[in-house]
């Protein structure tokens, strides 16, 4: 069995000229965990997975894999460290295949060098080929195998979520931050996503967090919450406490849920 792995923000705090969008944000994901951070909109959830996965600078604290510094790295260095990420709103190449979407994940041509890309050496087409076979191996695991071919716009809204997941999938990522998976899912999609990242946790020996407004999604699935209101962490604790949490109540679930 290989040693866990663990991602960790640190006392982080992001600031945008006088406004504090995150203050003092710790939370700490293991390998095997399934986390939330929850909270209303413009709580600051984004903002700690976007100083997480590079895309700002934390303006104090720091950000740390397998207790090393990552936070000066650019995203796609903290991505091919392990840390992979989708987005509120679906990244995904409309115009390109499903295959060929996840074939970018997996693909090594930024290894070659511009110049043997360009001229499409003989070990450009080696890896390529390789990509795609991992790519499709990828795609049969998701239940995707059988939309290969089709183009990513074409995919009915739950399928696009599902392969914008296999796309990072395919970076072979340590930790998996998924961001509001199941926005614009009706609720059978949301049971099916439910089994979906349990099963990719458990498949693929990563950490999750996950950034969600369903609460019953959320208390759920996950073994630990952060709240966030405001920018700041009002409570952490297994679902069972979140839910009767006075502060939580107050700022964002406005009665007890019971999961």
């Amino acid at each position: 069995m290989t040693s866990p792995h663990t991602l960790a923000a640190d006392r982080v705090s992001r600031r945008f000229g006088g406004l504090c969008a995150v203050s003092d944000f710790s939370l700490s994901v293991s390998t095997g965990e399934l986390v939330g951070l929850i909270g209303p909109n413009g709580a600051g959830k984004t903002t700690a997975f976007n100083v997480i996965t590079g895309v700002y600078a934390p303006s104090s604290g720091h950000v740390l894999l397998d207790g090393r510094r990552i936070d000066s790295l650019p995203p796609a260095s903290i991505c091919r460290a392990g840390v992979a990420r989708t987005f509120q709103n679906i990244r995904l190449f409309q115009n390109l295949t499903v295959l060929d979407n996840v074939t970018v994940g997996f693909s090594r041509s930024a290894e070659l060098g511009l110049t043997k890309t360009i001229l499409r050496a003989p070990r450009f087409f080696r890896e390529h080929r390789h990509a795609e076979l991992e790519a499709m191996d990828l795609l049969g695991t998701l239940n995707l195998a059988d939309k290969a071919d089709t183009l990513a716009r074409n995919l009915p809204y739950g399928d696009q979520r599902r392969l914008e997941i296999a796309r990072a999938l395919a970076t072979h990522p340590k930790f998996l931050l998924l961001d509001e998976p199941a926005a614009g899912m009706n609720p059978q999609e949301k049971s099916v996503l439910m089994d979906l990242i349990r099963f990719i946790r458990d498949r693929f020996s990563l950490g999750v967090l996950l950034i969600e407004h369903d609460m019953k999604l959320v208390m759920t699935i996950c073994q630990r919450l952060t709240v966030l209101d405001h920018g700041e962490t009002i409570a952490v604790g297994p679902p069972a406490e979140i839910q009767c949490n006075p502060k939580v109540v107050e700022a964002y679930l406005g009665e007890p849920l019971h999961a």
